[in-house]
């Protein structure tokens, strides 16, 4: 398992790709859920941060090769 540095760089970077090369992407990251515990002071851990990842990671994947990214249509 990821430690909870290691998922919380892996979170920026990919919300940083996304941001960066999809930014019609970024009303949809509000839209994803962080799970969080039943319990009334719940913690972050590794595995809520790994699920919010592999969220993230299943849209870029899902969006990105069917669209052209906002930067490569600037560049043509």
């Amino acid at each position: 398992m990821k430690t909870l540095n290691k998922l919380n760089t892996d979170i920026l970077n990919i919300t940083m790709t996304i941001r960066d090369k999809y930014p019609e992407l970024l009303k949809y990251l509000d839209e994803i859920p962080v799970p969080i515990s039943e319990e009334k002071n719940p913690k972050i851990n590794s595995r809520i941060l790994q699920d919010y990842y592999n969220s993230l990671e299943m849209l870029l994947k899902k969006y990105a090769p069917n669209h052209h990214s906002a930067t490569t249509e600037l560049n043509n």
